[in-house]
Protein backbone atom coordinates (compact mmCIF):
# COMPACT_ATOMS: atom_id res chain seq x y z
CA UNK A 1 0.00 0.00 0.00
CA UNK A 2 2.62 2.29 0.73
CA UNK A 3 4.17 1.31 -2.27
CA UNK A 4 1.20 2.66 -4.43
CA UNK A 5 0.82 5.55 -2.22
CA UNK A 6 4.48 6.86 -3.64
CA UNK A 7 3.85 5.97 -7.55
CA UNK A 8 1.92 9.21 -8.02
CA UNK A 9 4.97 11.40 -6.24
CA UNK A 10 7.51 9.82 -8.40
CA UNK A 11 5.47 10.11 -11.79
CA UNK A 12 5.03 13.66 -11.21
CA UNK A 13 9.15 13.72 -9.93
CA UNK A 14 9.98 11.72 -13.25
CA UNK A 15 8.13 13.80 -15.10
CA UNK A 16 9.61 17.15 -13.54
CA UNK A 17 13.35 16.21 -13.66
CA UNK A 18 12.79 14.68 -17.29
CA UNK A 19 11.53 18.08 -18.70
CA UNK A 20 14.54 19.83 -16.68
CA UNK A 21 16.79 18.09 -19.05
CA UNK A 22 15.07 18.49 -21.84
CA UNK A 23 15.09 22.27 -21.58
CA UNK A 24 18.97 21.86 -21.12
CA UNK A 25 19.01 19.70 -24.45
CA UNK A 26 16.63 22.01 -26.47
CA UNK A 27 18.26 24.90 -24.96
CA UNK A 28 21.78 24.06 -26.21
CA UNK A 29 20.46 23.09 -30.04
CA UNK A 30 19.57 26.68 -30.03
CA UNK A 31 23.07 27.86 -28.84
CA UNK A 32 24.71 25.46 -31.77
CA UNK A 33 25.57 22.18 -29.97
CA UNK A 34 23.35 19.61 -31.80
CA UNK A 35 24.71 16.85 -29.44
CA UNK A 36 21.96 15.80 -27.25
CA UNK A 37 19.56 16.15 -30.24
CA UNK A 38 21.80 13.36 -32.41
CA UNK A 39 21.53 11.47 -29.39
CA UNK A 40 17.83 11.63 -28.87
CA UNK A 41 17.98 13.36 -25.73
CA UNK A 42 15.07 16.14 -26.65
CA UNK A 43 12.37 13.90 -26.10
CA UNK A 44 9.41 13.65 -23.19
CA UNK A 45 9.72 9.68 -23.29
CA UNK A 46 11.46 9.14 -19.95
CA UNK A 47 13.31 5.97 -20.98
CA UNK A 48 15.45 8.69 -22.93
CA UNK A 49 16.41 10.35 -19.57
CA UNK A 50 15.67 8.30 -16.65
CA UNK A 51 18.94 6.91 -14.11
CA UNK A 52 17.95 3.35 -12.11
CA UNK A 53 19.73 4.90 -8.97
CA UNK A 54 19.04 8.77 -8.99
CA UNK A 55 15.46 8.37 -10.87
CA UNK A 56 14.44 5.50 -8.78
CA UNK A 57 16.10 3.97 -6.16
CA UNK A 58 17.40 7.45 -4.14
CA UNK A 59 13.52 8.73 -4.50
CA UNK A 60 12.51 5.70 -3.35
CA UNK A 61 14.94 5.32 -0.16
CA UNK A 62 14.73 9.31 0.67
CA UNK A 63 10.89 8.82 0.47
CA UNK A 64 11.13 6.03 2.68
CA UNK A 65 13.19 7.15 5.17
CA UNK A 66 13.11 10.69 5.29
CA UNK A 67 10.04 11.24 6.34
CA UNK A 68 8.44 11.23 2.80
CA UNK A 69 10.74 14.02 1.77
CA UNK A 70 11.89 12.84 -2.01
CA UNK A 71 14.39 13.79 -4.71
CA UNK A 72 16.23 13.09 -7.27
CA UNK A 73 17.72 13.27 -11.07
CA UNK A 74 18.21 12.17 -14.13
CA UNK A 75 21.07 11.60 -17.14
CA UNK A 76 23.16 14.47 -17.14
CA UNK A 77 22.29 16.19 -20.91
CA UNK A 78 25.37 15.34 -23.34
CA UNK A 79 26.69 18.85 -24.26
CA UNK A 80 29.68 20.36 -26.16
CA UNK A 81 30.34 24.33 -25.04
CA UNK A 82 32.77 24.56 -27.82
CA UNK A 83 29.86 24.43 -30.21
CA UNK A 84 27.93 27.43 -28.57
CA UNK A 85 27.97 29.99 -30.91
CA UNK A 86 28.87 32.36 -27.90
CA UNK A 87 30.72 30.04 -25.07
CA UNK A 88 30.16 32.23 -22.02
CA UNK A 89 26.31 33.56 -22.24
CA UNK A 90 25.55 29.66 -24.45
CA UNK A 91 26.91 27.67 -21.17
CA UNK A 92 25.02 30.32 -18.81
CA UNK A 93 21.84 30.31 -20.36
CA UNK A 94 22.01 26.20 -21.31
CA UNK A 95 22.58 25.75 -17.34
CA UNK A 96 19.81 27.87 -16.26
CA UNK A 97 17.50 26.07 -18.79
CA UNK A 98 16.56 23.42 -16.97
CA UNK A 99 16.16 25.78 -13.23
CA UNK A 100 13.66 27.81 -15.84
CA UNK A 101 11.74 25.14 -16.57
CA UNK A 102 10.90 23.97 -13.46
CA UNK A 103 9.90 27.55 -12.19
CA UNK A 104 7.27 27.13 -14.89
CA UNK A 105 6.40 23.66 -13.77
CA UNK A 106 5.70 25.78 -10.61
CA UNK A 107 3.33 27.91 -12.30
CA UNK A 108 1.67 25.10 -14.24
CA UNK A 109 1.47 22.88 -11.06
CA UNK A 110 -0.04 25.90 -9.16
CA UNK A 111 -2.76 26.49 -11.82
CA UNK A 112 -3.64 22.56 -11.51
CA UNK A 113 -4.17 23.39 -7.68
CA UNK A 114 -6.75 26.20 -8.83
CA UNK A 115 -8.50 23.75 -11.47
CA UNK A 116 -9.02 20.72 -9.12
CA UNK A 117 -10.10 22.75 -6.64
CA UNK A 118 -12.71 24.24 -8.50
CA UNK A 119 -14.22 21.11 -9.98
CA UNK A 120 -14.16 19.75 -6.52
CA UNK A 121 -16.47 22.09 -5.61
CA UNK A 122 -18.49 21.44 -8.88
CA UNK A 123 -18.39 17.85 -8.93
CA UNK A 124 -18.82 16.63 -4.73
CA UNK A 125 -19.68 13.26 -5.32
CA UNK A 126 -15.87 13.06 -6.74
CA UNK A 127 -14.59 15.03 -3.49
CA UNK A 128 -11.74 12.22 -2.66
CA UNK A 129 -10.54 12.06 -6.31
CA UNK A 130 -10.00 15.48 -6.46
CA UNK A 131 -8.40 15.35 -3.23
CA UNK A 132 -5.97 13.34 -3.99
CA UNK A 133 -5.53 15.39 -7.62
CA UNK A 134 -4.72 18.35 -5.35
CA UNK A 135 -2.14 16.85 -3.27
CA UNK A 136 -0.35 15.44 -6.07
CA UNK A 137 -0.15 18.74 -8.27
CA UNK A 138 0.71 20.32 -4.87
CA UNK A 139 3.99 18.08 -4.46
CA UNK A 140 4.00 19.16 -8.28
CA UNK A 141 4.81 22.40 -6.89
CA UNK A 142 6.95 21.41 -4.18
CA UNK A 143 9.17 19.32 -6.15
CA UNK A 144 9.71 21.90 -8.98
CA UNK A 145 10.81 24.64 -6.47
CA UNK A 146 13.16 22.14 -4.66
CA UNK A 147 15.11 21.30 -8.14
CA UNK A 148 15.17 24.64 -9.02
CA UNK A 149 16.85 25.94 -5.87
CA UNK A 150 19.14 22.49 -5.30
CA UNK A 151 20.56 23.13 -9.37
CA UNK A 152 21.02 26.62 -8.25
CA UNK A 153 23.76 25.15 -5.78
CA UNK A 154 27.24 25.85 -6.58
CA UNK A 155 28.55 22.70 -6.56
CA UNK A 156 30.09 21.23 -9.62
CA UNK A 157 28.06 19.48 -11.59
CA UNK A 158 24.77 21.35 -10.28
CA UNK A 159 23.51 24.18 -12.96
CA UNK A 160 24.49 26.61 -10.90
CA UNK A 161 28.38 25.61 -10.71
CA UNK A 162 28.26 26.77 -14.64
CA UNK A 163 27.34 30.12 -14.18
CA UNK A 164 29.84 30.47 -11.80
CA UNK A 165 32.94 29.28 -13.68
CA UNK A 166 32.41 32.22 -15.60
CA UNK A 167 32.83 34.53 -12.53
CA UNK A 168 35.88 33.08 -11.11
CA UNK A 169 39.17 33.90 -11.72
CA UNK A 170 40.33 32.10 -14.57
CA UNK A 171 43.82 30.53 -12.69
CA UNK A 172 40.84 28.79 -10.41
CA UNK A 173 38.54 27.35 -12.92
CA UNK A 174 40.39 24.73 -14.00
CA UNK A 175 40.53 23.41 -9.93
CA UNK A 176 36.75 24.27 -9.71
CA UNK A 177 35.72 21.97 -13.00
CA UNK A 178 38.09 19.12 -11.36
CA UNK A 179 36.14 19.03 -8.30
CA UNK A 180 33.12 18.08 -10.19
CA UNK A 181 34.23 14.53 -10.13
CA UNK A 182 33.51 14.01 -6.56
CA UNK A 183 30.70 17.06 -6.49
CA UNK A 184 28.16 13.95 -6.60
CA UNK A 185 29.09 12.11 -3.33
CA UNK A 186 29.58 15.94 -1.69
CA UNK A 187 26.10 16.26 -2.71
CA UNK A 188 24.89 13.19 -1.14
CA UNK A 189 26.98 13.13 2.08
CA UNK A 190 25.57 16.79 2.87
CA UNK A 191 21.65 15.56 1.74
CA UNK A 192 22.02 12.02 4.01
CA UNK A 193 24.89 13.13 7.15
CA UNK A 194 23.54 16.85 7.07
CA UNK A 195 19.91 17.65 7.76
CA UNK A 196 20.67 21.64 7.71
CA UNK A 197 21.57 21.54 4.40
CA UNK A 198 18.21 20.60 3.33
CA UNK A 199 16.50 22.95 5.69
CA UNK A 200 18.48 25.95 3.94
CA UNK A 201 16.78 24.34 0.48
CA UNK A 202 13.80 24.05 2.09
CA UNK A 203 13.46 28.45 3.63
CA UNK A 204 13.09 29.73 0.16
CA UNK A 205 10.97 26.84 -1.00
CA UNK A 206 8.96 27.19 2.07
CA UNK A 207 8.69 30.32 1.55
CA UNK A 208 7.25 30.32 -2.68
CA UNK A 209 5.04 27.43 -1.48
CA UNK A 210 3.03 29.53 0.90
CA UNK A 211 2.81 32.58 -1.97
CA UNK A 212 1.52 29.41 -4.32
CA UNK A 213 -1.10 28.30 -1.50
CA UNK A 214 -1.99 31.72 -1.09
CA UNK A 215 -2.63 32.17 -4.80
CA UNK A 216 -4.67 29.10 -4.59
CA UNK A 217 -6.89 30.33 -1.60
CA UNK A 218 -7.97 33.78 -3.75
CA UNK A 219 -10.06 31.24 -6.10
CA UNK A 220 -11.36 29.08 -3.06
Amino acid sequence: MQLLSVLPVLIVLIFSIVVHEVAHAWVALKEGDDTAYRLGRITLNPVSHLDPFGSFLVPLAMYFFSNGLIFGWAKPVPIDPRKFRDFRGGDIRVSMAGIVSNLMLVVVFTLLVVVFVKLQGVFPTAESTFAFLIRTARFGVFINLILAFFNLIPIPPLDGSHVLYHFLPRAWRAAYQRAGQFGLLVLMGLVFLYPPFFRTILWPVNILMGLSDRFVELWM
